[in-house]
């Protein structure tokens, strides 16, 4: 098997914003946190999917925890970025802010990470370019992946009752 180019985080890296409509909310105008969620594991998966160069699977998503609420007619910003790769799995941090179109005026109102995994032809894990971190957020986001990673392997390991 060749080996595979490494990648930057900012080569799969975006930003992106979605205007909140009511269909996203409640009928007191608060976006439900699930169409957060959804619109959040969708920019996750470009990213990691952008990274791969492959079909990708979400394996895992992080706690969620909402800071400060979203109302129909903000921005939904997500940046998302890849901190963590491993050998067929990799980790998406993404960031949501809501902001007021017409102040402009933003908050940040959740964080999350999520587990991916690369995927060939056949529906089976395939291996994926190392990440190639220099910057020295680059460098703190993966070494908070890693430990992000140990403790969620020890809760697997838990759950399993292993």
């Amino acid at each position: 098997m060749a080996k595979l180019r490494g990648k930057k985080p900012s080569e799969s890296e975006i930003s992106t914003a979605r205007l909140m409509m009511p269909m996203d909310a409640n009928v007191l105008g608060n976006v439900f946190g699930g169409a957060i969620m959804r619109y959040m594991d969708e920019v996750a998966a470009i990213v990691a999917w952008r990274h791969a160069g492959k079909n990708v699977v979400t394996a895992s998503i992080d706690r969620m925890n909402f800071y400060a609420p979203v109302f129909v007619g903000n921005l939904l910003i997500m940046k998302a970025t890849v901190n963590y790769v491993g050998t067929t799995s990799m980790e998406i941090g993404v960031r949501i802010e809501a902001q007021d179109p017409t102040t402009r005026k933003g908050t940040h109102t959740g964080s999350c990470y999520l587990t991916y995994v690369a995927l060939d032809e056949k529906g089976k894990p395939t291996p994926i370019s190392p990440l190639i971190v220099t910057t020295p957020d680059e460098k703190r986001r993966f070494k908070e992946a890693v430990a992000r990673r140990k403790l969620r392997e020890a809760e697997n390991e838990v759950l399993r009752g292993n």
